[in-house]
């Protein structure tokens, strides 16, 4: 690879540091050629991007960005692949999953969020950060809630945006739920049952009244028996 080649590979990894929020830095050596393509079919499917780079000209782009990546260029050394990724948990994701039947990619490191996660270890870390979407209908949800709880997150997290997300993080919002549709039953039947005994109240006089009257024979009708006997 000439210079010319290396500065346009060096321009191209600088763009793309620059232009994805996310990526993780990975060893795939000793993968066979067919498992190679596994993963980065399954990348693929994921919208994450995965390609091997040159340490050097990784280490070049990151200066050429200047976006803060100098905790990275130690770990420059031996096999490097990079993943970039629009969601900050894809990559880790894939990863966990992918070595359940493999032993790579193994994670060295990851730039997220403006944050560097440093080793393997990080992996359980960084699959269980919550995405862009699942933030915002945090904040949502907790905007929508009482005053006071707005206020305590936003203490806890030190009056700052970062801060707030790291606190929805660490504690989400629960959504409330639904309101039992008892209670709006529960006054209709109350009324009803209370207009009950005085409907059969005013029913039972009717009752009376409509009932037939006993023949009873008159005094004259017994007088004029008695002559005719």
């Amino acid at each position: 690879m000439n210079k010319q080649d290396k500065n346009q590979v060096i321009d191209r990894l600088a763009d793309k540091l620059s232009g994805n929020p996310h990526f993780y830095l990975t060893d795939i050596s000793n993968l066979t050629v067919e498992v190679s393509n596994q993963l980065r079919r399954k990348c693929f499917e994921k919208g994450v991007s995965l390609e091997v780079v040159k340490n050097k000209l990784l280490l070049k782009a990151m200066e050429r960005a200047n976006d803060g990546y100098a905790d990275l260029h130690a770990i420059l050394n031996g096999s490097t692949s990079i993943m970039f990724s629009e969601t900050a948990n894809v990559p880790a994701k894939i990863i966990k999953e992918f070595r359940k039947a493999h032993d790579r990619p193994i994670l060295k490191a990851a730039y997220v969020e403006e944050s560097i996660y440093i080793g393997d270890d990080q992996i359980e870390t960084l699959a269980t950060l919550k995405s862009k979407e699942e933030l915002v209908g945090e904040i949502i949800a907790l905007l929508q809630s009482p005053a006071k709880n707005v206020v305590s997150a936003l203490q806890y997290g030190k009056n700052t945006i970062a801060g707030l997300l790291k606190s929805l993080e660490e504690n989400p919002v629960q959504p409330k739920a639904a309101a039992a549709p008892q209670a709006a039953t529960e006054a209709p039947a109350a009324e009803a049952s209370a207009a009950a005994p005085q409907g059969e109240a005013e029913e039972q006089p009717a009752e009376g009244g409509e009932s037939a009257p006993e023949n009873k024979p008159s005094a004259e009708n017994e007088a004029g028996s008695e002559k005719s006997e």
